[in-house]
């Protein structure tokens, strides 16, 4: 699949708004190399005024983006950072496809200024909290790609997170996936220390819900596949405390 077909193949309404305009400005500096340009100007915009539901290469874009920003909120770019972006798409996508997907990240990279405001707002406005959530998920990995998840790199995911809607408890949900502590198994179920066991059942069917793959199934079988670690950790973290508290 060339360049053109791929990033013209599964958009809908990521080519209006502020991230239309943030991807506009990437392809604008690839559209020699492209040669068609104007066709895929002319069937997506048609996308997007027919079809603005979440198609997996809006998550593609959103992901860069966002990603964009979270690198350089420390004021450094990490080459670990980088190439876990392009080894996540290889994962999720094969090597073909994840090609292009750095080829325009790395334009979207270049660019200054980009609001994150207006950005997680139209993500917000257009895509399933679900998806949202698994945005949120990615850009800790990305930010922890270096080994070290910095203070700067935090506050620009919760801004962020906020933006897109997602509740102080969920964000603390998934940071605690990537740290380690001795009360991790309750903030990545939600809850307390002072939970009971019951209340501990409960937080589990619950986030086993909020987190299941399935809620993701609309942007495609790799996106699921992304999915399954947050409900994986959701499970071990339950385990954990089934163990350490003796209860079935």
């Amino acid at each position: 699949m060339n360049f053109s077909k791929w990033i013209g193949a599964a958009l809908g309404w990521s080519f209006g708004g502020p991230v239309g305009a943030i991807l506009g400005l990437a392809l604008g500096s690839l559209v020699d190399s492209m040669g068609n340009g104007s066709e895929i100007n002319q069937d997506t915009q048609q996308r997007y005024r027919q079809r603005p539901i979440t198609q997996p290469g809006d998550f593609e874009v959103s992901l860069l983006i966002l990603a964009s920003i979270v690198i350089k909120a420390d004021g450094k770019q990490d080459q670990r950072e980088l190439d876990y972006v392009r080894m996540h798409f290889a994962n999720m996508y094969g090597k073909d496809r994840a090609n292009h997907a750095f080829r325009l990240f790395k334009e979207i990279n270049k660019q200054k200024n980009i609001s994150t405001r207006q950005v997680c707002l139209q993500i917000r406005q257009m895509m399933e909290h679900p998806s949202r959530l698994q945005l949120v998920h990615f850009l800790f990995g990305v930010a922890k790609a270096d080994g070290v998840v910095t203070e700067s790199e935090v506050a620009a995911i919760q801004t962020m997170a906020g933006y897109l809607g997602i509740s102080s408890y969920d964000f603390e949900s998934i940071k605690a996936m990537f740290y380690e502590s001795a009360d991790n198994a309750y903030k990545i179920l939600e809850i307390e220390k002072s939970a009971t066991n019951e209340d501990i059942k409960k937080a589990y069917r619950k986030m086993a819900k909020k987190y299941h793959p399935d809620k993701v199934i609309h942007l495609g079988q790799e996106h699921q596949k992304g999915a399954e670690e947050k409900f994986r950790q959701v499970q071990q973290a339950y385990e954990q405390l089934q163990k350490e508290r003796g209860f079935n």
